[in-house]
């Protein structure tokens, strides 16, 4: 029986006895893919959370999602999971409150500060032009951007993500007409919103959520420092989120 059949045994065999084996079972072999998600998260992430923490709070994402899927609707358990691992995680980090209020009020400062030398010079501001509106070092702007960039990861997750479930993948759940017509319009609205980006902006957006590549990595793709890569995220993510705003509001 080859991989594929194997999977499929093992998922129906759970699925009609809910077998606390064969629970065991699966967890052991999608493991690997918490490490995964936690490690493109852990490269956001400063030391104050160990990685170890991170795994741990994706397992129990993992355990949720495995327990939830059903495999006869013919969605990938991988991208079904990911997004409950990644969701669990977040959540857990929410509840430290890791990330202080000070850096938070540092995050709208950077976003403000660039949004103004946007306006005046009529295109993007380099770093050393930001550290020069912030009063910082260009060393201290390079590593105050670098930290920014996870606050606007988690905080674009609160408009992506709806239960865990991405609006940019086809939910596993059963919606009801009104919820899913609302969730296809916002997902056309999202869609919409990252073609009107511009293009540096469009394909790191579309390299980090998309291409599940770091910021490190889409920074060699692109040839520019992963600090700026980090600007253009943040820039990008406040965009639709604003346009996502604007479509909650009006519900």
């Amino acid at each position: 029986m080859d991989e594929f059949g194997k999977s499929e045994s093992l998922w129906r065999d759970y699925s009609e006895t809910k077998s606390e084996d064969l629970k065991e079972n699966l967890i052991i072999k999608y493991a690997p893919l918490v490490k995964y998600v936690a490690g493109r998260l852990s490269v956001h992430i400063n030391h104050k959370v160990e990685y170890d923490d991170l795994i741990s709070y994706g397992i129990f994402g993992l355990i949720d999602a495995i327990e939830k899927f059903d495999y006869k609707k013919g969605v990938k358990f991988e991208t079904y999971a990911s997004l409950r691992i990644r969701g669990s995680i977040i959540d857990n980090l929410r509840k430290l409150d890791w990330v202080p209020r000070t850096l938070r009020q540092k995050n709208k400062q950077l976003l403000q500060a660039s949004s103004n030398l946007e306006s005046e010079l009529g295109r993007e501001p380099t770093v050393l032009e930001l550290s020069e509106k912030l009063n910082l070092s260009l060393d201290e702007t390079k590593k105050f951007i670098k930290k920014n960039s996870v606050i606007s990861v988690i905080s674009l997750d609160d408009y992506l993500e709806q239960s865990h479930e991405n609006l940019l993948v086809e939910s596993n759940s059963i919606d009801s007409p009104e919820t899913y017509y609302t969730r296809k319009e916002m997902q056309e609205i999202l869609e919409n919103a990252i073609e009107k980006l511009p293009e540096k902006e469009k394909k790191v957006i579309t390299l980090y959520y998309f291409e599940d590549l770091t910021l490190k990595e889409i920074s060699k793709i692109i040839g520019v420092s992963e600090s700026r890569i980090s600007q253009l995220h943040s820039k990008a993510v406040s965009t639709l989120k604003l346009k996502l705003k604007k479509f909650r509001s009006a519900l």
